[in-house]
């Protein structure tokens, strides 16, 4: 029988190891000095054709393009009162339009409502040139600089706003390196080796390494956002170790029972290795479904990250082998001494034993559990932390507190009413404008209506009397937009429009919440056809969705309770607020991608065992208990470098890491140990079953062997 192509390919990179380490080398260190020597030049692309923010927002950059960017809020506090320090004040706007970037400043004055009641606090604003995603990191970081320095002497300052936020962010470097270090610690304890425990390490840092490289030159191509570097290494870490594991411990238990290093390699990547390839196929349809949702702010996001699992991929077919050729006769040494055997572990077969016997009330309690655990998912509120957020000491953190107090909670969010006026009668429109605004319940003060140079379009700014993540800012946005536009709209004939950064970011939520049932549709649809052809079973796929979402509903359940409604907050540092808009999605695509890996593990080998038996209920023990172990150990992976995500500073990557570390952690223990084995004892033989035109048919498994 001619070898398959994955037997050929482990034999010729175990047999020309120096070659393939060297290329892979070659490839990591060629796309880091490209990226390094090219740049970065990343670019949130938030724009959402179709919605109202995005409607104001082109209207002001056609007829009033000095007050169609962002703008930074620049927050003066002085205990003496601003007046003894308004020479300095002065001086502080007058550095601060001479920088890059800035179209001008509006210094803080009683008239314009800048200046609080104690005057103690005031406000100047910064008009950028155009959106804060477009402005670069580095003007901003003078603009915090040239804050810095007027400090002092009884004089605060400190900055707010979208721009600085993203020039302060700090990404995941710390997380990454407390995840590797954890999952170092858990390779030693299942390999007894640190040479063992150290390959999964090195081919996922050599992916990963690869993979962010390819990132910084993509951003010359695409709108690429600026954390996707963070997202692409949290999934890479985790895939990039689990695959490495899996093909590993193959090998292992090939060498366990007596096959030649070489021989054991080529096995162990026809079998692991078929099940690494088709589910990192399946995490990378999981990921692409997000081009479903049609937001330019994810779509780079989920390239990239697709790439990333890719790149995974072949350093755990190509560089895993060569590097187990060097490394084989010291892993024996260790192997040896841990008594490894190729048979199916004792515990596994009790276990199982176990839940079948009694697999209704496990089923039952199981079930209910995580149905528990997804509860608080049904009150998901999507929306974005606001800057009270941010962690303590950071500009916006500071900046957000002294508007806070001295203006009251909404005041670093407010709406920006955009009214096309006409040019006739456009002043007396206008003001009609801020009147109806002003007088909404929940609108603590507006800003004097101002008019764009051709006297035809008017903007108001209104100051809501709640914080910009607060669910009663969204009703009152909805307000504006439904009652009070509309009445302006028949009196005066005017076009009212309710934009800014926190009416955008309502758009965002209500947009994603609009099209997740088709995201969700295209996901599970295209992973459970690719199941039923790779088992050639109609009923498992449907089990393995239905299974999936309920740990993907039980890490929601988590994330809500956690982030949003504060339980256990304290212990992460983090003030409670809605749930990210695009972690539900990603989280989802994630999940469900990464829920195959250990699906497909363990139905390969049970799908081995029923054919070789023909008995379902033996051959669902036989396959819990072969792979029970080892997926026991990439969960465990999976979960620590997760997990350490949870360190990070940002508040999405913690969302992510806790999320993603909850859907593992369930989907090993509850769905893998528990639900599965159950679910499949009550099956039975229907678990196998499959139209009679198929069966009869050519279409073969595309796993041949287990994995």
């Amino acid at each position: 029988m001619r070898p398959s192509r994955l037997t050929r390919l482990a034999k010729l990179s175990y047999r020309h190891r120096v070659l393939a380490v060297l290329t892979w080398v070659a490839v990591l260190v060629g796309v880091s000095a490209a990226a390094g020597a090219l740049g970065t030049s990343f670019h949130n692309d938030f724009s959402l054709p179709g919605t109202e923010s995005q409607r104001a927002s082109d209207l002001l950059e056609e007829r009033f393009p000095g007050r169609a960017g962002d703008t930074v809020d620049v927050v003066v506090h002085a205990p003496g009162g601003i007046d003894r320090e308004r020479e300095r004040v002065d001086a502080l706007v007058e550095r601060l339009e001479g920088l890059p970037s800035v179209a001008a400043v509006d210094p803080p004055s009683r008239e314009t409502g800048s200046v609080s009641r104690d005057g103690r606090t005031a406000v100047a604003t910064i008009a950028l040139e155009g959106k804060a995603t477009d402005v670069p990191g580095d003007d901003v970081r003078r603009m915090l600089s040239v804050a810095e320095e007027a400090e002092g002497d009884g004089l605060q300052v400190a900055l707010g706003g979208e721009a600085v936020r993203a020039a302060e962010e700090s990404g995941g470097g710390a997380a990454e390196g407390a995840g590797v270090l954890a999952a170092l610690v858990v390779l030693v304890f299942v390999f007894g080796s640190v040479v063992a425990a150290g390959l999964p390490i090195v081919t996922a840092l050599v992916a990963l390494g690869t993979t962010i490289g390819l990132i910084g030159i993509g951003t010359h191509v695409a709108d690429v956002a600026d954390y996707t570097p963070n997202v692409a290494a949290l999934i890479g870490l985790g895939v990039g170790i689990d695959y490495a594991l899996l093909i590993l411990s193959r090998y292992r238990t090939e060498r366990a029972a007596g096959a030649e290093r070489e021989d054991a390699v080529a096995r162990a990547l026809d079998t692991a290795g078929r099940t690494v390839l088709f589910a990192g196929c399946t995490v990378m349809i999981a990921l692409l479904g997000l081009l479903a949702l049609n937001l330019a702010s994810l779509q780079t996001v989920a390239v990239a990250t697709a790439v990333a699992v890719l790149v995974t991929m072949l350093t755990a077919i190509t560089l895993l082998p060569a590097l187990l050729g060097f490394a084989g006769p010291r892993i024996d040494r260790r192997l040896a001494r841990r008594g490894t055997s190729a048979a199916p572990g004792r515990r596994w077969m009790a276990w199982a034993a176990f839940v079948q016997r009694r697999r209704v009330p496990v089923a039952l309690v199981a079930t209910l559990a995580l149905l528990a655990l997804a509860l608080p998912a049904l009150d998901t509120r999507l929306g974005f932390a606001d800057a009270g957020n941010d962690p303590e000491g950071t500009s916006t953190r500071t900046a957000y507190d002294l508007m806070a107090d001295a203006f009251g909670p909404g005041s670093s969010g407010p709406l920006l009413v955009v009214a096309e006026v006409g040019e006739a009668g456009g002043r007396a429109t206008a003001d009609r404008v801020a009147r109806a605004v002003a007088s909404e319940p929940g609108v603590a003060a507006t800003a004097p209506a101002r008019l764009s140079p051709g006297g035809d379009v008017a903007t108001v700014v209104a100051f809501p009397e709640t914080a910009p993540q607060d669910e009663a800012t969204s009703r009152l946005v909805e307000r504006l937009r439904e009652d009070v536009a509309p009445r302006v709209e028949a009196a005066t004939g005017a076009t009212v429009l309710v934009g800014g950064p926190t009416a955008a970011q309502e758009d965002f939520s209500a947009e994603i919440a609009g099209r997740l049932w088709l995201f969700v549709a295209i996901v599970a649809g295209l992973s459970a056809l690719l199941l039923a052809v790779v088992f050639r079973s109609v009923v498992l796929p449907l089990k393995a969705a239905v299974l999936n979402l309920l740990s993907i509903g039980a890490a929601l359940g988590v994330v809500t309770a956690v982030f949003q409604e504060g339980v256990g907050a304290d212990l992460l540092g983090i003030e409670p607020g809605p749930v990210e808009a695009f972690v539900p999605v990603m989280l989802f695509a994630i999940v469900f991608g990464l829920s195959m890996d250990y699906e497909v593990f363990l139905l390969s080998r049970v799908r081995e065992e029923h054919e070789r038996t023909g008995d379902p209920s033996r051959a669902v023990a036989l396959g819990l208990a072969s792979t029970g172990r080892v997926i026991t150990a990439a969960a465990s992976i999976m979960v620590v470098v997760f997990a350490a995500f949870v360190l990070s500073d940002m508040r999405m990557l913690k969302m992510f890491g806790l999320g993603l570390a909850v859907a593992v952690l369930v989907d090993a223990v509850v769905i893998r140990c528990l639900l599965v084995p159950a679910v499949m004892e009550m099956l039975g033989r229907a678990s196998w079953w499959w139209p009679r035109r198929a069966a009869r048919g050519r279409v073969a498994p595309a796993l041949e062997r287990d994995g």
